[in-house]
């Protein structure tokens, strides 16, 4: 090479250096960029939406609780459960008000320290002699009683209360402004005063009066709604018509210990900074102090209480057990509750699915008794906000000085250090801080910032490549344009369970109810009903004004579907108990059920469709359930459910003509589930009706009418419209006598 080449070849060379030059910097510019928006956006979003910080934040916590729990302070804390085991021995809830008295006798003459009542008894005792002799007497009868028998169920429990340390228990709410009882222990507070600065509820449900006054504390048990349902805090103060009131557990803790109130700190008290935002920050109960959020929630840190004492209530009214029961009452705060999964005093916790109320109130107790607290500090958002643009940042730096590959490691060990920063925060100080947004913040930046360094390469091209290969996919309308098979219209033939369920005399209730107290009304009946029906596998059909149709069998096979029918129907009504109408009566409803086979599948038009079961089944299942009006009884099956459900209780109720079917139809009232049918009342009770049902066909008028007297004495209340309905019917056929050979079926005039 001569002299004029090399010097060509230096001068090109210079030239190619400040191109090289410049684009390098376009690309760390560039990759600084995309860093940079993306922390921005990162950011933004969160600040724009702590919902979801907060949902996420919840989830990191519940798993640390999980693989950390609190340890048991072991605090004297037992639990009276009135489990599914009590219900069975002494019966049905609610239990007579002498029965729970009785139960707080026992508690008090062991020497509990307190006793708390995870339980509202907003209404009169029903069971109260009073009631039985004041119906007595309207009727004629004349009752000679002592002059110092107190018949009122509610005066025993209140003396009951009076004399025994109980808190009585209520659920606070913004659904009702139902007044109520004052508070019995005062609150003392330095700085702000917490009424200026807790929210206020309107009111809520509590105990009868004449219980309220007699008890020596009063606490509310409600735990406030959470998106995802799990209790993982519980205010301990609130505020609600005026008045301060406390929750259920440090109540039983100031009783317990003796105190005369509360003492609450909140901001600008002596010590405590003024932010010009008052707030609550701690709270004190006895000897015990313990923190609190702003509005005055507490963060509980679950143990599961696995030591913690839970006695069956049963145990507590069998003299017998009751006897040895005294080492675990003595001395120890006793809180009242139910983990019977039909009486819905169950809680999600980071812990358990199914928890029952009372225990998480005992949480709180032993919690508080061996001061471990989790706490959020004031400065944590800060300081997450702080770390996760630090963490983005050295990202990004890694990304423009380095490559993509030391900046994966920096990645890494930045998310290891977050997560791990923030278990150790857990595990050593008690601390919640977010290891999610300094943790996203670096893994942002890097999954944003990588791309843009590998489009400078023949790499990134080939990466894209892959990436888009690998992610794009047909969605579902795609999928259902390339297979319209899958929309075709048509059915099969399957064996079925239908069951129909509707509100009775339901025109005549809406007539008398807003269209508020009319939805209101729908949705409280639907709502359980139907999460009844989805816990037994039914497919809910359609819902027809107050109606509800629901079918078993379709579109999946389920085993024994017939009896899985009949108990979610006596399940339905055990869920409906609860609820009333506006002035009070009850809500009655009526359920009918009919097997056998039926076309199911899609059925409508070619642009809207559902699943559903057409068939005479159905009509007749939906027959029925109307036949439960005229007969007054709740639920009424066909011959086909029966015979597949026969360990339960049923009893023959009539044979029916309906209009439209020359068929008769047997039908029978269902009664109970397989232990009812092994009782000797439902043996007396079954034998008694199918003697009626024998001479009524016979048309021995006298024998019938005696036979029915029979059975109407032992049946349930709830069959006394039908023994009426027979009686006229007896009454009838006496005037006008069914001509000969009549083959004992009643023919209905009317649907």
């Amino acid at each position: 090479m001569n002299r004029r080449q090399l010097d060509r070849e230096a001068a090109a060379e210079q030239g190619r250096r400040p191109l090289r030059f410049h684009a390098e910097w376009r690309r760390r510019l560039l990759v600084a960029l995309a860093g940079l928006a993306a922390l921005v956006l990162l950011l933004a979003v969160f600040d724009s939406n702590q919902a979801l910080l907060g949902r996420l934040d919840n989830l990191v916590f519940d798993g640390y609780q999980r693989l950390a729990p609190r340890a048991e302070a072991g605090a004297p804390v037992t639990v009276v459960d009135i489990d599914e085991a009590s219900i069975d021995r002494v019966g049905q809830w609610p239990w007579p008000r002498t029965t729970i008295a009785k139960m707080v006798d026992s508690l008090g003459r062991m020497g509990a320290a307190a006793i708390a009542f995870d339980i509202v008894f907003p209404e009169p005792d029903r069971t109260s002699p009073s009631l039985a002799v004041a119906s007595l007497k309207a009727q004629g009868a004349t009752i000679a009683l002592p002059p110092d028998a107190e018949l009122d169920n509610d005066v025993v429990l209140a003396k009951t209360l009076a004399a025994n340390p109980v808190i009585a228990g209520f659920a606070i709410s913004d659904e009702t402004d139902a007044s109520l009882s004052r508070p019995k222990a005062s609150f003392a507070f330095g700085g702000a005063d917490p009424k200026s600065y807790l929210r206020p509820f309107r009111g809520g449900v509590s105990d009868l009066p004449v219980l309220d006054r007699g008890a020596a504390g009063l606490g509310f048990f409600s735990f406030p709604p959470s998106e995802d349902g799990v209790v993982r805090a519980l205010p301990l103060v609130a505020s609600a018509q005026g008045s301060l009131y406390p929750a259920l557990s440090i109540e039983a803790l100031r009783i317990a210990q003796g105190a005369a109130n509360f003492v609450v700190r909140s901001t600008g008290a002596s010590g405590e900074a003024n932010t010009g935002r008052p707030a609550m920050t701690a709270l004190k109960v006895g000897a015990f102090a313990l923190p609190t959020g702003p509005a005055g929630e507490f963060r509980i840190y679950y143990s599961g209480l696995p030591h913690m004492p839970t006695i069956p209530a049963a145990d507590l009214l069998d003299d017998a057990k009751a006897a040895s029961l005294a080492k675990t009452i003595s001395g120890r705060i006793v809180i009242i509750g139910t983990s019977a999964v039909g009486l819905r005093d169950l809680a999600v916790t980071p812990l358990g699915s199914a928890v029952a109320g009372a225990r998480v109130h005992a949480e709180i107790i032993d919690q508080i008794m061996g001061q471990v607290f989790l706490s959020r500090p004031d400065w944590a958002p800060g300081a997450e906000i702080f770390l996760a643009v630090l963490f983005g940042l050295i990202v990004l730096a890694f990304e423009v000085l380095t490559g993509a590959i030391a900046s994966s490691i920096a990645t890494v060990l930045l998310i290891a250090l977050a997560v791990g920063g923030s278990w150790w925060a857990f595990t050593g100080p008690r601390l919640l801080l977010d290891p999610i947004l300094p943790g996203l913040a670096a893994a942002l930046v890097f999954a944003l910032t990588t791309p843009v360094l590998l489009l400078w390469t023949d790499r990134e091209k080939r990466f894209i490549r892959t990436a888009f290969g690998r992610y794009l996919s047909p969605e579902l309308v795609g999928r259902l344009a390339e297979n319209p098979r899958a929309l075709r219209l048509g059915g099969e033939m399957r064996d079925l369970t239908i069951l129909f369920a509707d509100i009775r005399n339901f025109t005549t209730i809406s007539e008398s109810l807003s269209p508020e107290a009319l939805t209101g009304l729908l949705n409280a009946f639907l709502t359980p009903a139907t999460d009844v029906l989805l816990g037994s596998e039914a497919t809910i059909d359609k819902y027809i004004g107050d109606a509800i149709m629901a079918f078993w069998g379709a579109p999946l096979e389920i085993a024994d579907h017939r009896r899985k029918a009949c108990l979610a129907a006596l399940a339905m009504l055990e869920t409906l108990e609860t609820l009333g109408l506006p002035g009070g009566s009850p809500l009655q409803v009526g359920v009918g059920l009919n097997a056998g086979e039926c076309c199911v599948g899609n059925f409508g038009s070619a642009r809207r469709f559902n699943y559903s079961a057409i068939g005479d089944s159905v009509n007749v299942a939906s027959r029925v359930e109307g036949l439960t009006r005229q007969y007054a009884v709740p639920i009424l099956v066909t011959e086909a459910v029966r015979a597949g459900a026969g360990d339960l209780a049923f009893i023959e109720i009539d044979s029916v003509r309906v209009v439209g079917r020359h068929e008769p139809l047997a039908i029978h009232a269902l009664v109970g589930d397989e232990a009812t049918a092994q009782s000797s009342e439902f043996r007396t009770f079954a034998a008694a009706q199918q003697q009626f049902l024998s001479t009524y066909r016979r048309l021995d008028f006298a024998a019938a009418e005696a036979a029915r007297a029979a059975a109407e004495s032992a049946a349930p209340q709830r069959f006394a419209g039908l023994y009426r309905l027979y009686a006229e019917r007896l009454a009838a056929m006496r005037a006008d006598p069914p001509s000969p050979g009549w083959d004992g079926v009643f023919v209905l005039r009317q649907k």
